[in-house]
């Protein structure tokens, strides 16, 4: 095994997840234009929203499923491009079901690249597992962010059709990709059998792997909280302008891309267990903090929150392939996919609760979930043999 991260293909393979989920940015970004210029109704407008998120995040396990039983590589460029093609699409298709069929083909293509590219960045950590992987979330992070901060200009001054430049990318990423598939393909651990080197394997720990998502799953209902009242609550609660409210959101997402970087490396040194605890245990007195706070020293706090909230993506990634060493296309599937899905199905029930006790309420509610998922990430082993190579979880 390889003692660090192969750092050509993990840019590839950052590089592909940052113009995959662009797309999943750009979905929030175009729903205000899709009201305005094509009369959707609010309904409508979230029904795109719940499609894009069931393609693009319910049905990854399904492609994970699949990869370990098959590898499919192509999936890699295809689902770059698919997820580019049909996001760029929405802006010129003539009515609603077609809207809603290019938005969910784009979330199939989001779907289908995660567990494939995942699987090939847990191959290219080497023994670096957990900072590899956090090298890789951090495009994902970082195309989430950056999907409004594209989308909103092309649209605002070409119109809707503006998003058709969103395809150029795609295709572009999908042929850098298709470009450096053959080495990629040497990563595999039958590539590096062959060569005289012993490949991974190891038993499968079904049950810390469901804890494990379910600490997941808490910190997916946090993350879509904030992600969808952060702004509403500078605006309502703080009294503040709907651009500096704004700049909150995007403070807490680019702070949560850094602190992706910062645990990674340090979820290797101290273990996996650790950071993942660690980050439960600090966001209920930071969003507590939050609530107390003016708007200046909420950004500061909101930083704090987006680095322990994003920050562990890429470790409870890792910490699924290595529950499931035999799996790990499936383990990706569920923790970048299924997990994170359901967690956005929780954005309405917030909703309800800022609707009849107000937006107050709600982030103090939000403020007693990391506590659930501290109690559960310290039942999880301390350590965990995958295979012939040791990872600390």
């Amino acid at each position: 095994m390889r003692k660090g991260v192969d750092k050509r293909a993990m840019t590839v393979l950052s590089a592909g997840h940052l113009f995959t989920d662009v797309n999943q940015g750009a979905v929030a970004a175009l729903i205000p234009f899709l009201v305005v210029e094509r009369g959707l109704s609010l309904a409508a407008a979230g029904t795109l929203v719940l499609a894009a998120t069931l393609s693009s995040s319910i049905v990854q396990p399904i492609f994970g499923y699949f990869s370990d039983n098959r590898p499919l590589p192509a999936l890699m460029p295809l689902g770059v491009l698919l997820g580019g093609l049909g996001i760029a699409l929405v802006g010129v298709a003539p009515g609603y079901p077609l809207i809603l069929a290019c938005v969910v083909a784009s979330g199939l293509g989001v779907a289908a690249f995660h567990p494939e590219s995942a699987r090939f960045a847990n191959y290219v950590s080497g023994a670096r597992r957990a900072r590899g992987m956090s090298f890789f979330s951090v495009g994902g992070n970082a195309g989430f962010a950056l999907g409004p901060v594209i989308t909103t200009p092309l649209v605002l001054y070409f119109g809707l059709p503006g998003a058709l430049f969103l395809a150029l990318p795609a295709l572009l990423m999908c042929l850098v990709l298709l470009y450096e598939q053959p080495r990629l393909l040497t990563f595999r651990p039958e590539a590096v059998e062959a060569a005289g080197t012993e490949g991974a394997g190891g038993t499968e720990c079904w049950g810390a792997f469901a804890r494990m998502v379910a600490v997941v799953s808490v910190r997916s209902f946090v993350f879509f909280g904030l992600v969808t009242f952060v702004s509403s609550y500078y605006i309502e609660v703080l009294d503040v302008s709907t651009a500096l409210a704004n700049a909150a959101l995007s403070v807490m997402l680019f702070a949560g891309a850094a602190g992706t970087l910062t645990m990674g490396p340090l979820a290797d040194r101290v273990g996996r267990r650790a950071v993942l605890a660690g980050s439960m245990l600090l966001l209920t007195p930071l969003i507590f903090a939050f609530t107390l706070s003016g708007p200046l020293t909420g950004m500061v706090l909101l930083a704090l929150i987006g680095a322990a909230t994003i920050g562990t993506f890429g470790v409870t990634v890792v910490m699924g392939q290595e529950y499931l060493p035999s799996r790990i296309g499936v383990a990706a599937g569920v923790t970048l996919g299924l997990s994170i899905g359901l967690g956005g199905l929780g954005a309405p029930l917030f909703g309800a609760v800022a609707d009849s006790f107000g937006l107050h309420a709600m982030m103090l509610s939000l403020a007693a979930l990391p506590v659930v998922g501290l109690a559960l990430s310290l039942t999880l082993p301390r350590g965990h043999r995958s295979g012939p190579n040791r990872a600390s979880v």
